[in-house]
């Protein structure tokens, strides 16, 4: 199994990986702990009180072997039990090997036992937790030596374990608490550029270690130079517009009092193809940031705009709907521009408009086709440039275009934090515009 396959089942948060990296060197320190300490202290203290019993263990069975009969081991041996902290006596039945499978101590005991005594029969650690319980094999019979836990281990063994184990835990618990404080600011700034990817502004308070801080300080300023070139484009865009509807409302004031009507109605023409470049100046120049953003009915939105297209003896087909009602939260009007911008370019190049709505968990498009000639792919990201025309690779008999409505429909779709993707239609055979929005 390599890294890659391991990555997929590890945290993908910050505070995920940031716990994650904090617990795996404490949980290796218990284990080692566990294995380095309980292991072989307790194992080791446990050996060396065994080995201290040896000699009482070898005066019980001494006392069974050297009765004179069954019953007189039995008097010495009660007599002897009364004398010393255990118990031994002669039974028939022999004592069954019996213990915890995470035992260590008991495992030590009883293989301690065994390397003195070949003629152990077993040892039982579960028939009486405080008392350890074993037979050997005399000449007298069955010998059954009871002897109490305490004396073949260190009591309360497992205590250091759980003492370690609980103070972990509770270091761990503390540092994750700490840590998640110093991750907030970090998930602040990410928060706060992903909402400004989105065209949203949050209130942002710089925090944290330095290095966060440092980020957060260039972030902020990052974020103020791009909203100021905004407003410095918005604000040239509008002055060059207003300043050129002067002398064009001066042309047409001085054709209305022209005679000859031929020179009228070429110099009108020029006059309103002018004010029609001035207007998609000032379309695209228009700050959409500034409308505020609003939860709106996706079906209703999309309804409302394509009702506001004259087709002009051209079709505009109102396809794939959500069936279910789709609410996000949007600027309403610039969507609505974006849409009517799409139509108007399909009806444009081509005779009829596909428009239809696609919605999942993580996005939201809105799809509008033709049947028109479209535009080749090494054409398409050109396309959508401001002030670029394609006029050549496609229809120019319904009207030339000022190569500033694919490039608003992008501009809205970013404000959005989303993007206007371009390809083939599959249903209409021209182009496929989709405007992709994530919610």
């Amino acid at each position: 199994m390599t890294f890659r396959s391991i990555r997929r089942y590890l945290p993908q948060s910050i505070n995920g990986r940031a716990a994650l990296i904090l617990l795996v060197p404490i949980l290796t320190l218990q284990m080692v702990v566990s294995i380095a300490f309980v292991q072989r202290y307790y194992e080791d203290i446990s050996r060396q009180m065994t080995r201290n019993l040896f000699s009482e263990i070898d005066f019980f069975i001494k006392i069974a072997e050297q009765a004179a009969s069954i019953a007189d081991a039995q008097t010495d041996l009660a007599t002897l039990s009364a004398d010393l902290d255990g118990s031994a006596r002669i039974e028939p039945g022999k004592v069954l090997g019996r213990r915890g499978r995470f035992d260590l101590a008991g495992r030590a005991i009883e293989k301690t036992l065994r390397n003195r005594y070949q003629a152990l029969h077993g040892v039982d650690f579960l028939g009486d937790p405080q008392v350890v319980q074993f037979s050997v094999a005399t000449d007298a019979g069955n010998l059954v030596i009871s002897v109490p836990m305490r004396r073949f281990a260190a009591p309360n063994r497992h205590q250091l374990l759980v003492v370690t184990l609980f103070t972990g835990f509770l270091m761990a618990a503390i540092s994750i608490q700490f840590l998640r404080k110093q991750m907030n600011p970090i998930r602040s700034l990410a928060k706060a550029a992903d909402a400004f990817g989105k065209g949203r502004i949050v209130p942002y308070q710089i925090g944290g270690a330095s290095e966060v801080r440092t980020a957060g300080i260039a972030f902020l300023d990052m974020r103020d130079r791009i909203e100021y070139q905004k407003e410095q484009r918005t604000l040239i865009l509008t002055g060059v517009s207003h300043d050129l509807r002067t002398p064009l409302t001066r042309l047409k004031l001085s054709l209305s009092m022209l005679d000859s009507e031929d020179d009228i109605e070429a110099t009108t023409a020029d006059v309103d193809e002018m004010e029609r470049l001035i207007d998609s100046f000032l379309d695209f120049a228009r700050n959409d940031t500034t409308e505020q953003r609003t939860m709106v009915d996706i079906n209703n939105l999309v309804r409302n705009a394509v009702g506001k297209i004259d087709p002009d003896g051209h079709s505009v087909l109102l396809a794939e709907m959500p069936k279910e009602r789709v609410r996000a939260e949007l600027r309403a009007r610039s969507v609505e521009r974006a849409l009517a911008n799409l139509v108007g370019n399909a009806l444009r190049y081509g005779n009829n408009a596909r428009v239809s709505v696609k919605c999942s968990d993580k996005a939201l498009k809105l799809i509008v086709e033709d049947d028109g000639p479209g535009i080749l792919p090494h054409e398409r990201e050109k396309a959508i440039r401001p002030f670029v025309r394609l006029d050549p690779a496609r229809n120019q008999n319904k009207g030339g275009g000022v190569g500033l409505g694919l490039a608003i429909v992008s501009d809205i779709a970013g404000s959005h934090g989303g993007q206007l993707v371009l390809g083939d239609s599959q249903n209409m055979g021209g182009l496929e515009a989709t405007i992709v929005i994530p919610l």
